[in-house]
Parts: structure tokens; C-alpha cells; sequence
């Protein structure tokens, strides 16, 4: 199912920087009217605001507030288009103290933030005639990286649950997208250690494409596209099919 942009209404979370900050820019490029950027702190998108005006709206969310996300889907009542983009990554390999720990706050955030934005948005989705959910993954969520390890079991929990929504959402004739990037210049890439990664807009331009195509799988980076060469495949034979048939 493909998505004309031009007019629609969007909520990207975590909004205020990094991917997506330039979701946000990439989606009014592209002919949406209007953004909802969403944080937990909505000050920190005044920089968006000052430089698109009224074409961007400042709403507070925090992924591990169900009230918040509630809140959020009543005031942005309008939305064609949610991304949920938002998430968390902790050091470490599975041998570490601290690794249960870890599992907790990225499952907490990527996993069960997930389900609570799509619980509190697919019947505002719904309401205005289907439109999209679009959910940052990761190459991590197919491969598991023994220094980001809880990360990467908590991205692949993500990826099993975009596919669960696809096949749930369908049923509304709302279009899911799972985008994998590799490393990116973020300030999480940063933290990870990254160095020479791409800039985040090669991530937003390919979700643009994505979900203009109508695609599920989305792999935007020169990393990204080596895996999804690898995975294809499967996915497509395996995956897709699968869900299409639900």
C-alpha cells in the first residue's frame, strides 16, 4: 500500500534530535502539512518550531508513560502517520553485572514503548482512514552484537512485534514499516563508539521512499543494504508472505 505525504498529518517520537530531528525535516520536504514532534522534554524541538513555524507542534512523550502516550494520541487526534522513533541503548556483552539491568530499561523503552504507542495511536490511525506506523529497528534487531547485546535482543523483540502490528494493522489498511539502519552519526551513535557512520538523513530519506513505495522492510544505509543482501531472502520468502497472508 503506498502512502501519498502531501497533506498528511505526522507524529515522529523523539523528535528533538538525531534521526528524528531529520525525519521531521524529510517529512515536511516531502509535502506533510504538519508534525507533531514529540519528547519527553517538548521545549528541546523549539529549534524545529523556530524554523518552520506552525508546520511543527511540540507535544510531550515519554515511552515508559502510558499516561503521556495516552495524552499525546488525544491531542494529535489529526495524524496520519506515526513514527516511533525513540529508543535507548546500553553498553555491554551478556556476561556483564549490569546486563539485567540493561534488559530491563531497553525493553522497557524499545519493546514495551513500542506497544504502548501503538495501542494509544492504531485507533486514531484508524479513524482517519489507516495511514502508517513506521518503527526504528536495527541491522542489530537480525544480528546480535555481543557489545550492545540487551540492546540487540530488545531491537529483535521490536522487529518480531512490527511484524505482530503488521498483520494486526491490515485489518484497518494501515501500512507498517520496520526501518533497520546500521551505525549512524547520532548522538547514540556517538555513545556506541561509531566513527565515520552516515548522517542520519540517509535514514530519513529512506523511510520517506518507504513509505511511498508501500514497503515493509526498510534498510537505508550502505551497512544496512549489505545485510538486507544477505537477508532478502528470507525475508521475503519468509516474511512478508507470512504476514500478508494474515
Amino acid at each position: 500500500m503506498r502512502l501519498d505525504l502531501t497533506g498528511k498529518t505526522a507524529l515522529v517520537t523523539g523528535a528533538n534530535r538525531g534521526i528524528g530531528k531529520s525525519i521531521v525535516e524529510a517529512f515536511l520536504a516531502a509535502g506533510v502539512a504538519k508534525v507533531y514532534a514529540a519528547a519527553r522534554q517538548p521545549e528541546s524541538v523549539q529549534p524545529l518550531i523556530d524554523e518552520y513555524g506552525d508546520k511543527v507542534v511540540a507535544i510531550a512523550l515519554d515511552l515508559v508513560d502510558a499516561d503521556s502516550i495516552a495524552a499525546a494520541a488525544q491531542t494529535a487526534s489529526d495524524v496520519d502517520i506515526v513514527v516511533n522513533n525513540g529508543g535507548v541503548l546500553k553498553n555491554g556483552n551478556p556476561l556483564d553485572d549490569n546486563v539485567l539491568d540493561n534488559i530491563d530499561f531497553e525493553f522497557d523503552v524499545n519493546v514495551k514503548g513500542l506497544v504502548r504507542v501503538a495501542q494509544a495511536f492504531a485507533p486514531v490511525l484508524k479513524a482517519n482512514g489507516g495511514g502508517a506506523l513506521a518503527q526504528l529497528n536495527s541491522i542489530a534487531s537480525i544480528r546480535n552484537f555481543a557489545p550492545f547485546t540487551s540492546y540487540a535482543a530488545s531491537k529483535a523483540a521490536a522487529y518480531s512485534l512490527t511484524q505482530g502490528l503488521r498483520e494486526a494493522l491490515a485489518e484497518q489498511n494501515t501500512l507498517v514499516v520496520s526501518v533497520h539502519p546500521g551505525p549512524i552519526a547520532t548522538d547514540m551513535g556517538d555513545d556506541a563508539g561509531f566513527e565515520g557512520a552516515p548522517p542520519a538523513t540517509v535514514v530519513a530519506d529512506a523511510l520517506v521512499a518507504g513509505l511511498q513505495e508501500g514497503t515493509f522492510h526498510v534498510f537505508p544505509d550502505a551497512m544496512a543494504k549489505d545485510f538486507w543482501g544477505a537477508y532478502e531472502g528470507y525475508a521475503q520468502a519468509i516474511i512478508e508472505p507470512a504476514l500478508s497472508e494474515g
